[in-house]
């Protein structure tokens, strides 16, 4: 396993300016998305003031309406600035023709990986209409289940798939699906966090409403079938799917500004932006699972959010990246 898997630095009193918090040059177009809306015709769910999917609602946990589709671009952004711009690793050469994007969200990951192969058919999947409508003429959006029944063709020569797993039901189901249509010789890259607060120098308090809320999110969603930690364990699914030379990357991906690095003090300043909304998002659907009052949570986010605004504890995520290959042909 390779990465940046080593201690991040700690930022000194000095380390941190002002105004340093501007991004690179390979995620400014993906800032210039944030906000992207598609047109009112879409039907939608809503619960606890948030908007859902309307088709197969339930299947997923997580809202679709702008204040998620900012997270999941703020994320987007992140992840390039932790890779220094790579939007994946799987080996495909510089001439693929097929390309799927499972999860497919806003569809910015979509957007920028057809505009860096402009000859392939790129396309993107997703419960949820909410990817823009002004798209490089290679890509299209479909809606779709991604643990149904495979419909998308075959012969593609890689299949994406970022930040879903830990939020369905049957991740090892949609490995087998794509290892069959994939060509011989395609890739899988599966993009992750692993769900689980971590922190190298003991400056995590032992009694942290953060690590508490990731704790729930496992109690709860394993209910429903769901592993919120799948991301450490793909090396198995995958190779019981059948795909051959598995490789990860794994990355620490801090929460809050206090790297010294001044990459990753801006991966921090997005990720805890992420965490916020993220707490928000979940907390009305698993605090109900674990049996637990409106008035509880409510006490919770306000505790939890102040913690995770006012915390000096050196905290980050591993992210990981899983690709794999299905094995060439005779």
């Amino acid at each position: 396993m390779v990465g940046s898997g080593s201690e991040i630095a700690v930022a000194g009193p000095g380390d941190v300016q002002d105004d340093e918090f501007e991004t690179s040059d390979f995620d400014a177009s993906s800032i210039s998305r944030f906000g992207s809306v598609p047109s009112s015709i879409y039907r939608h769910a809503y619960e606890n003031g948030r908007r859902y999917h309307k088709y197969r609602y339930g299947t997923y946990p997580i809202p679709n309406d702008e204040t998620e589709q900012n997270r999941e671009d703020m994320k987007h952004v992140a992840i390039l600035e932790l890779t220094r711009g790579k939007n994946f690793f799987a080996p495909i050469g510089d001439y693929p023709k097929k390309i799927i994007d499972l999860g497919t969200g806003t569809g910015t990951w979509a957007i920028e990986v057809a505009d860096m192969f402009p000859s392939a058919e790129i396309v993107g999947c997703d419960l949820s209409p909410i990817q823009p409508f002004w798209v490089p003429s290679n890509v299209r959006f479909i809606v779709d289940d991604i643990e149904d029944e495979w419909a998308h063709g075959d012969n593609w020569d890689l299949v994406h798939i970022r930040q879903v797993f830990p939020a369905i039901q049957d991740p090892p189901g949609v490995c087998r699906q794509s290892f069959s249509h994939l060509k011989p010789g395609g890739w899988i890259e599966v993009q992750d966090f692993g769900g689980i607060v971590k922190c190298d120098d003991n400056t995590l308090p032992a009694d942290s409403l953060l690590v508490q809320f990731y704790e729930m999110t496992v109690s709860a969603l394993s209910q429903r079938g769901i592993s919120w930690t799948i991301a450490n364990d793909m090396d198995q699914v995958l190779k019981d799917a059948g795909f051959v030379n598995i490789q990860c990357k794994r990355f620490k991906c801090p929460i809050g500004i206090w790297p010294k690095a001044k990459r990753l003090r801006l991966v921090g300043l997005y990720m805890k932006s992420a965490f916020a909304d993220l707490i928000d998002a979940l907390a009305p659907r698993i605090f109900p699972m674990l049996s637990k009052s409106p008035q509880q949570m409510e006490e919770f986010l306000s505790s939890a959010q102040n913690e995770l605004q006012t915390t000096n504890a050196h905290i980050y995520l591993d992210y990981f990246f899983w690709y794999a290959q299905r094995p060439p042909a005779d």
